[in-house]
């Protein structure tokens, strides 16, 4: 306790931290593993420690005593009682009950017999209990493994598994000394080797299976190819779209000395299996009739390791699946766990805990990813457009704000203002109407999702080798797709209020560039409307991560 120290930590669990305070980073750094952010205005950032943020600690190791204390180290005043003791309890959750295999059975386990007692009343967990072996210890299902785990996650009871995995059949994947197929040096860096190691660990006490939470252009799929290389075993690659599912069998040829013949893709496109099969989330999670006709590719293969790219955006009907290979040592990769539809217990119980994470600010710091500069610009609605809002419904004014025509002159304005040879401008925006009438406007080529992979490619290499030097995206370039070289991102329209969205474009322009320049990141925002508010909840994230969005009111003329 310190008057002088920048955290208000108040008994409903929620922390106000004073941004202006010269411990700020320092205190804010510290309560990260534990907590999230909930709101980001000027002077008072707000924090919540909720039973999920600890879960995640306890499992990455954090102790309840670590977390008071590091409470206490940053708070004006003295610890309400109420939060030691909900911070205790709630901590304290995760390990109590555990699931292991004894020979070839699974076995629910714990130590207190009333806590046991009361987990094998609860709905949709007494009827997975097969055999009450004793008051401590209950056999489960062995197909109904992911199913226990989602279910008592659902009623406040993380499972600890400790089941382990299934061999999957062996494969030997060796990583490429130092120079990679295209002559480049590739060396792991430490983050990325230690990212992968606390994943493996042989599946030990950090090991396992969980997620890796490192910022886009940190190089998660080189993390992902060194955990292949440490697993030894059959892969399954999941990723957002088909580009991306390429740039993974590009990297993996690139990076270890696996074959073209043992690296396949699983698409839309193409339906091959091989050692190493990439597939995409929709053709696993297209149906035919009532059943999901592609599921198979889980069930009839030996994979000893799935990788979920961008988990985040793992699709609900593959949660599923998820509860389905349990078995199997599940790896997720993403630049946030934030999940817009509330899934993020799911993904805690059925593909792991946070394993590592990466504050973004640390990265830039030490050069591995770009310094970013955000900027909010704020556009008057026009004249002529004011009664059509001011009379529209909720869904037509969020459009409304979103397409604003005021915007076109911002985005012209910002194009000649980055005009250097080394400037790469990527527009992104959510409306396809608003995005078709500007790229014909300003002649720049437009990717949609109606846009063919073929074209969709070339168009990204010409954006990489500088053939072009802007391109706009729809949504569809939220994710995955690998620009190195875009320093400028101009936001034009988007979901919401996604803070996920937000993270992911930023992404887009963090990638390191060879000349050491910044990256800059402009969100267009219509003043005084309902984007305006989305606008403040989709920077939260960020904020969260230590960027500031500087905010310019755009004059029209």
């Amino acid at each position: 306790m310190d008057p002088l120290n920048p955290l208000i930590i108040q008994s409903d669990l929620e922390i106000l931290v004073e941004v202006a305070n010269a411990k700020y980073e320092e205190a804010r750094d510290a309560i990260a593993p534990f907590t999230e952010l909930v709101k980001s205005p000027e002077h008072l950032h707000t924090y919540k420690i909720s039973h999920l943020s600890l879960w995640n600690a306890a499992a990455a190791g954090l102790t309840t005593s670590e977390i008071l204390t590091r409470l206490e180290n940053y708070s004006k005043f003295p610890l309400p009682p109420s939060v030691s003791h909900e911070v205790e309890e709630i901590a304290s959750r995760w390990g109590k009950i555990k699931l292991e295999e004894r020979k070839e059975k699974l076995i629910l386990f714990g130590e207190d017999e009333l806590l046991m007692k009361e987990i094998s009343m609860l709905k949709g967990v007494r009827e997975l209990i097969e055999v009450e072996l004793n008051n401590f210890e209950f056999e489960i299902s062995k197909n109904m493994r992911g199913v226990l785990k989602s279910t008592l996650i659902e009623h406040g009871f993380p499972l600890e598994d400790l089941a382990g995995y299934v061999s999957g059949e062996p494969l030997e994947i060796k990583l490429r000394d130092t120079l990679s197929t295209n002559g480049k040096e590739f060396i792991l860096r430490d983050y990325q080797k230690e990212a992968s190691q606390v994943f493996y660990a042989s599946g030990g006490p950090k090991g396992g299976s969980g997620v890796i939470v490192l910022p886009c252009g940190a190089g998660k799929t080189v993390v992902g190819i060194s955990a292949m290389a440490l697993a030894q075993t059959k892969t399954l690659i999941l990723s957002p779209n088909i580009v991306a599912g390429r740039q993974w069998i590009r990297e993996i040829l690139d990076k270890t000395e696996l074959r073209e013949d043992q690296v396949k893709e699983y698409s839309g496109e193409r339906k091959e299996i091989g050692d190493v099969t990439v597939a995409t989330y929709q053709i696993i999670t297209k149906k035919k009739g009532d059943t999901f006709s592609h599921f198979h590719i889980f069930q009839k293969n030996k994979w000893g390791l799935i990788i979920y790219d961008e988990v985040h955006l793992l699709p609900a009907p593959v949660f599923r699946s998820c509860a389905e290979v349990q078995a199997t040592r599940r790896l997720g990769l993403t630049a946030t766990l934030v999940r817009e539809d509330g899934r993020e217990k799911e993904v805690f119980s059925l593909i792991g805990p946070k394993k590592y994470d990466l504050p973004w600010k640390n990265l830039e710091t030490q050069g591995w990813i770009a310094t970013a500069r955000c900027m909010e610009i704020r556009i008057d609605i026009p004249q002529d457009e004011r009664i059509h809002y001011a009379v529209a419904p909720m869904r037509e004014k969020i459009k409304l704000a979103a397409t604003s025509k005021h915007k076109n002159k911002v985005v012209q304005a910002l194009l000649t203002s980055h005009d250097q040879d080394n400037d790469r401008v990527l527009i992104i925006g959510q409306y396809i109407s608003q995005l078709e009438g500007l790229a014909a406007t300003l002649d720049i080529p437009l990717v949609t999702g109606k846009t063919r992979n073929s074209k969709r490619e070339l168009l990204f290499k010409q954006f990489r080798t500088g053939e072009l030097k802007h391109l706009m995206v729809s949504k569809v370039g939220n994710f995955a797709i690998d620009l190195p070289d875009a320093n400028v991102l101009i936001q034009i329209s988007g979901t919401f209020g996604s803070r996920q969205e937000e993270a992911q474009r930023l992404g887009r322009i963090l990638r390191p560039k060879e000349n050491g320049s910044q990256a800059y990141f402009y969100s267009l925002v219509t003043r005084d409307t309902r984007e305006q508010e989305f606008a403040m909840n989709r920077q939260l994230f960020l904020a969260e991560q230590g960027y500031q969005y500087q905010i310019k009111n755009w004059e029209n003329h």
